[in-house]
């Protein structure tokens, strides 16, 4: 499906949408990588339309690159991607992530909730969703920074889903147990800990891609989600 254009109080930007056969069913807002919306993340929107959900992936670098697809495949690649990151202004990117949400929800054949399901960068955005709007379940893999703003656990309104990577190279131990000890015993949030993975342990042909995890994580994602939002 082609892309759509999302009017935003500053500016529009474009969104990779894919919707499901039956042309009805709930919404999911896939929140990219530090990689833009490349070929892999409108592959899990398309797993996403194949369950039935309409799922939009955003582009969130708009305001730096409109249109940045690249890989994690080469050392150039990952040198423009930490740039675009540094330059990322995240609070204008959840503000985007709130337009979605609103342009999503009123889409043609969207009947009932939206959720969102982010990565790396998005895995934090997703988050803030949690934290910060009305979004109706949101799930974090392997979320970069998240223990920066562990202070908005209490604004949580709807459920949570975290995916944390145990060796995770950008969130170290100290991070994870921040976290951990924030959301314990708050029954929004649901956590789950890979012990033995790195960062990006779903990330197909990613260097730390673990199939049987990648898999175990996204059956979890797939109940929470059916559970919550119908």
């Amino acid at each position: 499906m082609p892309d759509v254009s999302i009017q935003s109080s500053d500016g529009s930007f474009g969104a990779y949408l894919a919707a499901p056969a039956s042309g009805k069913g709930p919404a999911m807002i896939i929140i990219q990588e530090i990689f833009g919306v490349n070929a892999n993340l409108r592959a899990i929107a398309d797993k996403y339309a194949a369950a039935g959900y309409f799922a939009i992936a955003p582009d969130l670098f708009w305001r730096q690159e409109p249109g940045v697809q690249i890989t994690d495949q080469s050392e150039a690649e990952w040198q423009k991607a930490f740039q675009l990151y540094q330059g990322f202004n995240e609070v204008k990117g959840v503000e985007d992530l709130a337009t979605t949400l609103s342009f999503i929800r009123q889409y043609p054949g969207v009947t009932g909730k939206v959720g969102c399901v982010g990565f790396c960068l998005g895995g934090k955005l997703a988050y803030l969703m949690a934290t910060r709007t009305d979004i109706d379940a949101s799930v974090s893999y392997y979320g970069v920074g998240i223990d920066k703003d562990i202070g908005e656990v209490s604004a949580i309104t709807k459920p949570l889903l975290l995916h944390i990577a145990g060796q995770d190279g950008f969130v170290p131990p100290e991070a994870q147990n921040a976290i951990k000890e924030a959301v314990a015993g708050n029954f929004l949030v649901e956590v789950h800990v890979y012990p033995e993975r790195d960062h990006a342990f779903t990330r197909i042909g990613g260097k730390h891609y673990h199939d049987g995890d990648a898999q175990l994580a996204h059956g979890r994602s797939a109940e929470f989600l059916k559970k919550h939002l119908g």
